[in-house]
């Protein structure tokens, strides 16, 4: 079937899981196995390879994983044209987020993993009475890394499964676009595929359990996307459980407080781990009662040769926590076990219009101080057309240490990264007392912030102090 973008789609197909690849011979032993080559995979396999030891990687599917094929890239490639070009056509976005796709290929491919000293073998893996194998192919190996991520979670709502839901892995395979979608699940999956589908001309209906859209994210956070999705004709439905899917002659009906009937629909209630398959009991790996692998802080399993990293062992579901737990992986299957993802902070950033990027250490406490700033009052903001969007800041009560940070604003994922270093540094807002930022930028609300916390500074007896002195 020929439809927008196909040459892209062939090429990337090519270069991640070609049809005519031969599986390499297995060496007779492997210091590091690596199933799964999505991110998490990924960046043990070339770290281990580097460092030259012998690894044996192993994929299923499409090298690069739900990252690159059916997760953040092709959906930021539709936010991003869909966003600078308004009056962009349905075939239009969905032939550039393939031609993005296949513009990454080549860094995850087969032929690149090979080059740099990974066998790669294209098969799905299990463990054969603990032994590991690729179709078949045992694999011998001093340790073992599970890195086979995620999936959509479908849950038991009446006739959501017989309803053939669209999920990530199947909504940016759509080759014609919909008149109407239903989504279930207001999170960041979500939220962003009503920003695109609604900027599409895509009638959306938007469900969520919750009273708010990114029920994880602060009030007024959720507030501002809600906002924008109701501007941009979004139909919300929130507060009521979705209670059942039918079918009809007008497409799929979801019942919930009202009845809406959509030509799709797409499920974004949460992701299972790809686990089942792998028979990992008898390796001796256990998982808790969803399938997620278990493992300790150095990402150990139960099996102490056996490692897991990614989105198979954690709630933390993000490219860039999978990239941090394969360095550990690396370290600790490879020399002396010191590393580990205790006290890990991990940010995260939801791409609608405007972006919220937020952050919260680990153990946050129940007491703290707020401080927040409008971004519209900076001077930088007033020159822009989409200046607006504001920060809050939370510190330990009585103090300048950061637990937790919200921001609210176009490009607030990059403007988050500066009060990542500071957190991750275990750095206060007093920190930035001698910072010098340019003029005019959006990064002085961090000196605004610091301002707002010197200014607490001020009791009563200090100022006392203050005005004898400069009597």
């Amino acid at each position: 079937m020929n439809y927008p973008g196909l040459q892209y789609d062939e090429l990337s197909r090519s270069l991640l899981c070609p049809d005519d690849y031969v599986n390499p011979t297995p060496k007779p032993n492997y210091h590091l196995a690596v199933v799964g080559a999505g991110p998490a995979g990924l960046i043990s396999a070339i770290g281990a390879a580097g460092l030259g030891a012998r690894v044996a990687l192993i994929e299923q599917g499409m090298m690069g994983g739900d990252c690159l094929n059916v997760g953040c890239v092709p959906s930021k490639a539709l936010l991003e044209i869909t966003k600078t070009r308004p009056e962009v056509s349905f075939d239009e976005a969905f032939t550039h987020l393939r031609a993005v796709r296949a513009g990454i290929a080549p860094h995850d491919s087969v032929a690149r993993y090979n080059e740099l000293g990974a066998d790669v073998f294209l098969g799905k893996a299990k463990f054969d009475s603990g032994q590991l194998t690729v179709a078949g192919t045992k694999i011998n190996a001093r340790r073992i890394v599970i890195c086979t991520g995620a999936k959509a979670a479908v849950p038991p709502i009446p006739g959501l499964r017989e309803a053939n839901p669209l999920t990530n892995e199947s909504i940016f395979e759509l080759t014609q676009k919909p008149t109407s979608l239903a989504i279930l699940g207001a999170g960041a999956i979500g939220a962003e595929m009503a920003t695109v589908f609604a900027r599409l001309g895509v009638e959306v209906h938007l469900f969520e359990l919750a009273e708010r859209v990114l029920p994880l994210e602060i009030p007024a956070a959720s507030a501002a996307v809600q906002k924008e999705l109701l501007a941009l004709g979004v139909h919300l439905h929130l507060g009521a459980g979705v209670e059942e899917i039918r079918q009809s002659s007008n497409g799929t009906e979801v019942v919930a407080q009202t009845t809406v009937s959509a030509e799709r629909l797409l499920v974004a209630l949460g992701r299972s781990p790809n686990t089942s398959a792998l028979e990992l009991s008898t390796a001796g790996v256990q998982v808790d009662a969803q399938g997620f692998i278990q493992t300790d802080d150095k990402l150990r399993t139960s099996n102490k040769k056996i490692y897991a990293a990614g989105d198979c062992t954690a709630r933390l579901q993000f490219t860039h926590y999978a990239d941090a737990q394969a360095r550990v992986v690396v370290q600790n299957a490879l020399f002396l076990p010191t590393a580990s993802v205790k006290g890990a902070i991990v940010p995260r950033c939801t791409y609608t219009q405007p972006e919220v990027a937020s952050v919260e250490v680990p153990d946050c406490p129940d007491q703290y101080d707020t401080y927040h700033w409008d971004l519209a009052e900076l001077d930088r903001s007033r020159t822009q057309v989409d200046g607006g969007g504001f920060v809050e800041v939370r510190t330990k009560k009585g103090s300048h240490q950061i637990v937790a940070a919200t921001i609210v604003a176009d490009e607030a994922g990059e403007l988050l990264a500066s009060v990542m270093v500071l957190v991750t540094n275990g750095l206060g807002l007093s920190a930035l007392a001698k910072v010098l930022l340019p003029y005019p930028t959006r990064s002085e609300f961090l000196k605004r912030l610091a301002d707002g916390y010197n200014r607490t500074r001020m009791t009563p007896l200090v100022a006392k102090i203050f005005k004898w002195w400069l009597r």
